[in-house]
């Protein structure tokens, strides 16, 4: 039985050129009794992003991304925006990506979350179980940052 090569370069071809890919998203939070911060999992939890259209602004993006994957719509703070980038690769083809995720500030008036076929899961969680359920520092960052920014706005 022979194994397969899907996603692996075959010895000697040339390596794909570095691609660079631009998303746009949202921390989404909910003013209860206390703040809460919305996370969905697709394969990890994290907040809702996804590709800028070629016709989109950042902004635009992150608030279609929003109600696309949640079904919500947040009303974005002009005042917050925070970048992130990584590296991954492509599995189809082992291509190397440079990933940038902008990042805005966003105000749900509900929790109803309709969660998109993407994701499995969704939750609202304190600022402190938020922190113990993202699995990358980057977006611990990104939310350290939000909930900082609230503490002086709200």
């Amino acid at each position: 039985m022979k194994g397969t090569t899907r996603g692996k370069r075959k010895p000697g071809a040339p390596k794909p050129p570095l691609q660079i890919e631009k998303s746009a998203g949202a921390v989404v939070f909910y003013r209860g009794a206390e703040i809460e911060y919305l996370l969905i999992r697709s394969t990890y939890w994290e907040f809702p992003k996804g590709l800028i259209d070629v016709e989109e602004n950042e902004r635009d993006a992150a608030r279609r991304e929003v109600r696309e994957e949640t079904g919500l719509d947040a009303e974005l703070y002009p005042d917050f925006k925070k970048t992130v980038q990584y590296f991954y690769r492509r599995r189809e083809n082992g291509a190397l990506v440079k990933k940038y995720v902008v990042y805005f500030l966003g105000e749900a008036k509900t929790r109803d979350v309709q969660i998109s076929w993407e994701h499995q899961e969704a939750q609202w969680l304190t600022y402190e179980r938020a922190l113990e359920f993202l699995p990358y520092e980057n977006a611990r960052e990104i939310l350290r940052a939000a909930s900082e920014w609230l503490s002086h706005v709200a």
